[in-house]
């Protein structure tokens, strides 16, 4: 039996009517792991499978069994979970070498919660180093590579979890995001991938890299599963102070799920942001295929409106914290761990164990110990608070609920164009930080396929709490437009570059 695009509904409805277990689904999805991921193109996507999988799959099985009950919302739903996650009994990296033995004693909250409600951890993801780039590279497990184009990147720092998904190798994933590191890889993946407004949940046990900027957030092959996973993330956490945003939301268990009902973008108020648009050449199809998404919109009944934001590349350099904030924020997070092999960012440093093509590291170790002490600090701070005014006073000018636009400029790039350096932290032309910097959320949906199989991004942004729009927005769009694409994989071992390209059924 194929578990090939399998949704949560789906599989719950099989559970129930007795034609599948969580273990058969978890064998399957490890069985795909193997032939996939290790073997065959070697996607390189999984970083540790949980060891357990398996026995908690049956014990849940068990359960149904005696009961007749599913144990909660995700109910023996195997779950990829990103390395930058600490869980209890299985190795955490955070995209380190140096941590490649680090096993934590307790999950973090995000992960305790998924358990809570049923789900089985089924593996932890590859993400750079302590999630400090838009790409997949790291020192723990070099390039994942993206299942559309395998000489092509994935996307970071979510990286695994993107790739995985796409590729069938789980039902659904927790990436996290700072600047853009569920709404990158979901672009290049051909996903959808929610970056919540910071606070509703939970960033306990994960590894921060700006703190004020940090959300956990679900990705999935569709927005439904996207949702149900939600669902479980969301809620305060006292070990949290920002999740006091959470404490607002109302009715937290089933609300983004029920948020659902009665999709449609006929009358959906939309803003396509125009100076977020890219200029070079490699921006063309980009750009080609998000205004052709636009005008699907436009046939559907929405209300388009064309909205301008001057000098938005400065708003966006000047609320840009990452070389900053970044070395305080992993040093107190390691200095709070005994058990951590090094506890500091200095020490991540000087041992020189970081992927070399991880430039922020180096930007980050020449800033200061204690970020408040950087000459333009607070006033960076304050230009994230006007950056925020600033696009939601454009959003309430044209009066548009939501503002869409690529969520990055360019196509996946190649692993060599990485290699020479033809993009950095610094230059690549993500407009994921866009949310990131000004605090709101945003959802990245798929917009088609460039004509050489490459999967392409609509970063779609909301007022703050927004979430239930947007989901609904993005089920609207995906009912509509029917977005998804699984790429097509062999079991056969590539041997040059130019073989591993693969291309979208």
């Amino acid at each position: 039996m194929s578990y090939e695009e399998l949704t949560t509904t789906a599989f719950h409805e099989q559970v129930l009517a007795g034609t599948t277990t969580s273990a058969d689904l978890v064998s399957w999805y490890l069985q795909r792991i193997a032939e996939l991921d290790s073997a065959g193109p070697r996607i390189g996507s999984v970083v540790t499978v949980n060891p357990l999988a398996l026995a908690e799959a049956e014990a849940l099985d068990a359960a149904f069994a005696a009961t007749g009950e599913l144990q909660g919302p995700l109910h023996g739903v195997p779950v990829l979970i990103k390395d930058q996650a600490e869980t209890a009994g299985i190795p955490t990296s955070f995209g380190s070498a140096l941590f490649a033995d680090y096993v934590p004693e307790r999950d973090a909250t995000v992960v305790a919660r998924l358990r809570e409600a049923g789900a089985v951890v089924l593996a932890k993801t590859t993400m750079c180093d302590f999630a400090a780039g838009w790409f997949s590279f790291s020192s723990r497990s070099d390039h994942t590579k993206n299942p559309y184009a395998l000489d092509r990147e994935a996307g970071g720092s979510s990286a695994g979890t993107g790739a995985a998904l796409t590729a069938n190798l789980g039902l659904v994933g927790v990436g996290e995001d700072t600047g853009g590191s569920v709404r990158v890889p979901g672009s290049f993946t051909n996903l959808f991938g929610l970056r919540p407004t910071t606070g509703l949940v939970s960033r306990t046990g994960f590894s921060p890299l700006v703190h004020f900027q940090d959300t956990p957030g679900p990705m999935g092959r569709t927005v439904g599963d996207v949702a149900v996973l939600l669902d479980a993330m969301v809620g305060h956490d006292p070990a949290d102070p920002f999740t006091a945003v959470a404490a607002r939301v109302p009715g937290r268990q089933g609300s983004y799920v029920a948020a659902l009902e009665g999709a449609t973008l006929a009358g959906a108020r939309v803003g396509v942001l125009t100076d977020a648009f890219g200029s070079s050449p490699e921006a063309e199809p980009v750009s080609a295929l998000v205004l052709a998404a636009i005008d699907e919109l436009r046939s559907a009944g929405a209300d388009v409106e064309s909205v301008q934001l001057p000098g938005l590349r400065d708003w966006i350099r000047q609320t840009a914290f990452y070389a900053t904030q970044s070395k305080e924020d992993i040093t107190s997070f390691l200095a709070a761990r005994p058990a951590a092999p090094v506890r500091s960012f200095d020490e991540i440093f000087a041992s020189g164990v970081f992927h070399p093509l991880t430039d922020l590291f180096a930007t980050a170790a020449e800033g200061p110990r204690v970020a408040a002490d950087a000459p333009d600090y607070h006033r960076m701070r304050v230009r994230q608070e006007e950056f925020r005014r600033v696009l939601l006073h454009a959003m309430a000018t044209a009066d548009v609920d939501v503002l869409v636009f690529p969520t990055v400029q360019v196509p996946p790039p190649t692993r060599q164009e990485l290699a020479d350096l033809r993009w950095t932290a610094e230059t690549f032309p993500t407009n994921t930080v866009i949310a990131s910097q000004s605090g709101l959320p945003a959802m990245t949906v798929p917009a088609g396929m460039t004509d050489d199989g490459l999967p392409v991004g609509m970063d779609v942004v909301g007022r703050p709490l927004a979430e239930p729009q947007l989901l609904r927005f993005a089920l609207a769009w995906e009912q509509h437009a029917r977005p998804r694409r699984p790429p097509v994989l062999s079991h056969a071992v590539s041997e040059t570059p130019a073989a591993e390209t693969v291309g979208a059924r």
